[in-house]
Formats: C-alpha cells, sequence, structure tokens
C-alpha cells in the first residue's frame, strides 16, 4: 500500500467524499484524476522509478497533488521549504539530485537562479508548459501505480538544519505508511476527520498527509508565515475542522490573542496535536482548562517519521487530577515503536536515572540520503540516538531533561535549560524563553536567559532573574542576565534554535 493506492481506493469507494478543503473543495474522484494525470505527466517526461521530484512551495492544496502524482509515478518526493535560503537550497538539491523541480510563481525566480547552475529543469505549478502538460494527460491511473512496492523510495524530508548543512532522511512506502498507521491510531483520524494543516508542508508529510489520505480524511492548507490566533480559529470554524497541529508558540498566541468570545470556533476540534518544542506545563494547564480535553503531544523526530512518544488526551486530564508531573512528559511509547533510555554503554537506565533517548520500529528512517557516514553516527545496531537526555518513570512515562548538547557546565555541574525556561514561564509577562550557556573563564559556562515579552508587557531583567531566586531553582541555576529581545530565532516548524541564540547574542568566547 502507498499513498496513491489509498486515493485510488477512496477514489472507487466514495468518490464523492472531500479530499481537499479550503478555496476550493477537491473530491477524492476528482483527485484520482488530477494525480493521475501529474503522473503521467512525469512518466511522459521521461522520469523513472526512483528518480527524485522536488517541489518548493507556499501550504497550498497542489502540495498534496504532486506528492500523490509522484509516488504513483514510482518517483520519489521531495517537499522543501520555501523559506531555504541559496545555499540551503543548493546544497540540499545536489544532494538529492531531482530530474525536476516544481515552484509556484513566488519562488520561481529564486528557484532558477539555483537550478540554473545545476542542470535541473524548473517549471511553475501555476503557469505553462507545466499545467498544460498535466492538462492533456490520460485521467487514468498509470501502470506504475501496481508496480510500486513497500520497499520502494517514498519521500526524502529535509532536516530544518538547526545543526549544520540539512540532512536528507529518506523513508520508503513501507515506513511511512506504518507511521501513517500509528498517527492514525495516535490521533483518531478517520473518513471523518477534517484536518487543517497550519505548520510548513514540508514537515507535514508523515505526520499529517500521509495518514489522513490513507483513512480518507479531507486536508485542508493554511499560509504557514501568517499565523494569526482569530483568522485561524474562523478558518477552524468555516470549514469544520476537527483536528490541527500547532507548535508551542502558536499555542501560547492562541491562548494570549484570541478572546474568550471567540471560543467557540474551535469547539468542533477533536484533537489538537502539538510537539517541536518544550511548552510550560503551567500553561499547558491554561490550554487544557480553557479549550477542553483534545491535547496531544507528540515526542520524536524527523528520523522517526515524527512519533516516538505520546502524552495522550487522557493523560492531560489526568495530569490536571492526580498526577500533574504529567504535564512535564512528553507521554509513553508510542505503536511499532521501541524506546528507551541508555547510558553510554546502551544499556537501560533506572527509572529516575538519566540516560539518551534512543529508537527502533518499523518507521525509523532508511538514512540520510547519500550519507552513510552521517546515518553511521546516529543510526546504530538499528537504534537511532536522539542526542536528547530523559529519564522514564516506572510505569513508562518520559521526561525529557534537554539535548546533550543543550547541557550547560557550570563548575562542573551539569545544568538542564529547560528547567530555567520552566520557571521564566511562569513569570507573568514572559511569552517565550531560551536559556543557552555561554563561555565563562572562572566557571567554564555562564547562564543567559533570553525572554520574549507578552504583548503589551514590560519586563525587568533584573525582577525576572529576583523571579528565579524566589523559585525552587538552586542559586547557581539562576541566570547571570536575563536579555529581553522582540522575538526568538526558530526553524520551519517553530523550534527555538538555541545555537543561533547562542551565536546570535553572544557569540564564541564572549562572557557575559
Amino acid at each position: 500500500m502507498h499513498v496513491g493506492l489509498s486515493v485510488h481506493r477512496h477514489a472507487i469507494a466514495t468518490p464523492d467524499a472531500d479530499a481537499l478543503i479550503g478555496e476550493r473543495t477537491v473530491s477524492y474522484g476528482a483527485l484520482e484524476a488530477r494525480t493521475n494525470q501529474i503522473a503521467n505527466a512525469l512518466l511522459s517526461r521521461g522520469v523513472a522509478r526512483g528518480e527524485r521530484v522536488a517541489l518548493m512551495v507556499a501550504n497550498r492544496p497542489e502540495v498534496v497533488e504532486v506528492l500523490v502524482g509522484v509516488a504513483k509515478a514510482g518517483a520519489v518526493y521531495v517537499g522543501l521549504n520555501f523559506r531555504l535560503s541559496d545555499t540551503e537550497l543548493t546544497h540540499i538539491l545536489g544532494n538529492a539530485e531531482p530530474v525536476l523541480m516544481l515552484v509556484d510563481e513566488e519562488h520561481l525566480e529564486q528557484a532558477q537562479g539555483v537550478t540554473a547552475g545545476l542542470g535541473i529543469p524548473t517549471l511553475s505549478i501555476e503557469s505553462a508548459p507545466w499545467r498544460d502538460d498535466v492538462g492533456v494527460q490520460s485521467t487514468e491511473p498509470p501502470q506504475t501505480l501496481h508496480e510500486v512496492r513497500p520497499d520502494d523510495d517514498f519521500c526524502i524530508v529535509y532536516t530544518s538544519g538547526t545543526t549544520g548543512r540539512p540532512k536528507g532522511v529518506l523513508f520508503d512506502h513501507a515506513r511511512s505508511g506504518h507511521h501513517g498507521l500509528t498517527t492514525c491510531l495516535e490521533y483518531e483520524i478517520d473518513s471523518s476527520s477534517r484536518y487543517l494543516i497550519q505548520i510548513p508542508h514540508n514537515s507535514s508529510v508523515n505526520i499529517t498527509i500521509v495518514p489522513c489520505l490513507m483513512a480518507g480524511a479531507a486536508l485542508g492548507f493554511r499560509d504557514s508565515r501568517s499565523y494569526e490566533p482569530v483568522a485561524f480559529a474562523r478558518e477552524v470554524e468555516r470549514l469544520g475542522i476537527t483536528h490541527t497541529f500547532l507548535v508551542p508558540t502558536q499555542l501560547m498566541r492562541l491562548l494570549d490573542r484570541l478572546p474568550r468570545s471567540s471560543d467557540s470556533m474551535l469547539a468542533g476540534l477533536r484533537t489538537l496535536g502539538y510537539g517541536s518544542s518544550p511548552i510550560s506545563p503551567a500553561r499547558l494547564g491554561e490550554l487544557i482548562e480553557r479549550f477542553g480535553p483534545i491535547f496531544n503531544q507528540l515526542y520524536g523526530m524527523a528520523e522517526i517519521a515524527s512519533i516516538g512518544t505520546i502524552l495522550s488526551k487522557e493523560d492531560h486530564v489526568l495530569a490536571l487530577g492526580p498526577r500533574p508531573e504529567l504535564l512535564q512528559s512528553c507521554g509513553r511509547s508510542s505503536f511499532l515503536i521501541d524506546v528507551r533510555v541508555v547510558d553510554e554503554q546502551g544499556r537501560d537506565v533506572a527509572p529516575g536515572e538519566r540516560g539518551e533517548v534512543v529508537f527502533a520500529g518499523s518507521y525509523v528512517m532508511k538514512g540520510y540520503f547519500r550519507e552513510p557516514d552521517r546515518t553511521g553516527e546516529v543510526l546504530i545496531d538499528g537504534w537511532m540516538h536522539s542526542g536528547d537526555v530523559a529519564e522514564v518513570s516506572e510505569d513508562g512515562f518520559f521526561f525529557i531533561v534537554d539535548r546533550i548538547k543543550n547541557l550547560i557546565i557550570r563548575g562542573g555541574l551539569n545544568i538542564a535549560p529547560t528547567e530555567i525556561e520552566n520557571v521564566l514561564y511562569r513569570h507573568p509577562g514572559v511569552l517565550e524563553a531560551s536559556v543557552v550557556g555561554v563561555p565563562d573563564p572562572e566557571w567554564g559556562e555562564a547562564i543567559v536567559a533570553v525572554v520574549v515579552a507578552k504583548d503589551g508587557v514590560e519586563i525587568d531583567p533584573d525582577e525576572v532573574r529576583t523571579h528565579c531566586r524566589m523559585s525552587e531553582l538552586s542559586s547557581f541555576k539562576v541566570p547571570e542576565r536575563v536579555l529581553v529581545v522582540d522575538a526568538l530565532p526558530k526553524n520551519a516548524v517553530g523550534k527555538i534554535q538555541k545555537d543561533v541564540v547562542r551565536s546570535q547574542f553572544w557569540g564564541e568566547g564572549r562572557r557575559v
């Protein structure tokens, strides 16, 4: 089974069911015809099985059309973030070597500026010759529809590049399908679901697009550049949205900027997923109390398609009662994946002790595309090493402490920035916070907190330090310096880029 066959099956069984929703509605029958035309257009251009086809557009319904068409043709889909710099784009295209690059008009000039030197044909999906070429193709399924096998490569998802040059995470159809099944179970996605994609589409392939197409759900897209809580809520109400996914920054804005009088616009939401970065337990409690038990938190990484652990809706409810500590947890291991916390020798640590999170299962990546050395550094004996430090409870709940590389070593003591950030988020004026270590000749590293204030609030850095001193933090964990900024740097999915924070505000070797 692959997404092309999923669309084909739904087109036969429920041809009039909504597949794409938004400014235009496309049925599964119409999606089947359109994706057959795209697949036939690719084949007529000589695109061969296993060759890559890249797509760089803003969020829009054509993402689904191209992805499914590429799958039906037996080619490999490469969805790209339109915010990529020329340097990043050049690296990615040099690695993937697509035989065709599809873009929207908005990004055509940038793309052609890069692809011209690489000899990659680049076409706009909005004009001739692509639209004309697709339009004259047969709406009948291509022969390749039934030739695609589970172990054929399906997609390459490029990481956001927070730790160096982007890596191409490779999945075959079986891996994406297994993860899609897991997502349907965890997020309760079925044919009645109507899913609104707000985060960038290139990050949504395995966590949203594939499972929705497998289940026969409807998909809608919002521009990831223009998240505004009231407009988002209106769209949820207008389209009858039942499912969506937001990053913590977007959830905080929803909490702070959506008038309570507008809460009813979100009444149809059954599942609101979140993840990608930590969230303050106190603010999470506010979200649940205000919007109800609709939240699912995932923890994972691009290299395992997305889901490693889930803090379920039921777990969130439990956290508001007898288990408040669960608001600091990322949940328990999900279906079809083995999640462990291990020491440096690869042995399981005891409950309450700290170690590295590792994953194994049927939807762990095949590897980094054409980068065996980088693959070997993290995928060891079938175990994907996350680089995250965590503890696990007696009953299997995981508690992420921090990234190994983010630990601050001050006076020989390991300090987890997340612990300090959770205290900062309890300050009534703090919207976002990032804590980093900077070089210090006396202590090895000093602690710097970089915070963003809520709208209309002025923050006194000294008062924030007092807030930390008055908390449960040990004195040596109180930041030496608090810096107030307008915004924190984030990657494509809204994750705060600590390496950029560290370099942007202090630079190598500069002491507090």
